[in-house]
């Protein structure tokens, strides 16, 4: 499955260029702007709770009806910067308890681990570009997958005036023996492809940004799902820390061709603490 991977570096390779480009060599990235970046080199804790009340119905490929999400979880990530010489790695964990309304059970969800990579050749100052593993751990098989994940994840983010902008791609594998799986299945999960786009309002803290817009692609089936939503929040930089509150609105803009859940309405509410710390 290299090749699924192709793209990502290569869009490492040529997207900092076009940030350097654009802001000249010494320019650091704003204490406003980092409380906002989960790639900068900060501690950071996040608490959200994520209501998805009701989705889409339908029928899906098969003829069957198209199946129904989660109702609700709640969020804990964390960050743990280790700044080193010529890199910095940025283990992040997050934790997730589902709940289902519908069948009255609850539980935790596949625990991710993701640590990214940042050379210090693709940290230009207002933004950066890092690589790394990605393992995700067994959850509660009534709210999530009962089994091992691998894969990486991509990350490139770039800061230019008022303006945040930056993409993050998950590609895991499940840890299946594929001889097990149907004919024409493979044990490649699903591609994710997070862009992001933030615009900050003066120096009031005030901002506004896209919602957690994570775009599918089933390679297996060929299929693509798009949400589309937004999210207004405000940061407070502190002497030593900062807080980043925002909440968010989120829908299904592409799909009727995707066999999975498909949210129709999503509410997110967000808390998020960072204390950055010298490289």
């Amino acid at each position: 499955m290299k090749k699924n991977f192709t793209f990502l570096f290569l869009f490492m390779l040529i997207f900092p260029a076009m940030a350097q480009e654009e802001e000249p060599a010494q320019a650091e990235q704003d204490r406003e702007s980092k409380a906002m970046d989960a790639t900068a080199t900060q501690w950071s804790f996040q608490f959200a709770y994520q209501m998805m009340p009701d989705y889409y119905g339908g029928t899906v490929s098969d003829g069957s009806q198209r199946p129904l999400g989660l109702d609700n979880y709640v969020q804990l990530r964390v960050v743990a910067p280790v700044p080193l010489k010529k890199l910095t790695i940025l283990p992040r964990l997050t934790l997730r308890h589902y709940e289902n309304l519908n069948t009255g059970k609850t539980g935790l969800g596949n625990t991710e681990l993701f640590a990214l990579i940042i050379p210090k050749a693709t940290d230009w100052g207002t933004g950066r570009a890092g690589i790394g593993p990605l393992v995700t751990f067994p959850g509660n098989p009534d709210v999530s997958k009962d089994e091992w994940g691998y894969g990486l994840a991509a990350a490139v983010v770039n800061a230019k005036g008022q303006w945040f902008y930056g993409l993050l791609f998950t590609q895991s594998f499940r840890a299946v023996d594929p001889r097990t799986l149907p004919a024409g299945v493979s044990d490649t999960n699903p591609l994710g492809i997070a862009p992001f786009l933030a615009y900050r309002f003066g120096t009031t803290g005030l901002y506004l940004q896209t919602a957690d817009i994570v775009a599918l692609y089933d390679w297996n089936k060929k299929q693509f799902y798009l949400p589309i939503g937004a999210r207004f929040g405000k940061v407070w930089v502190f002497e030593k820390s900062s807080l980043n509150v925002y909440a968010e609105y989120r829908t299904s803009a592409v799909y009727k061709n995707w066999d999975g859940s498909a949210v129709k309405n999503s509410y997110r509410f967000n808390v998020s603490y960072t204390i950055p710390v010298g490289k």
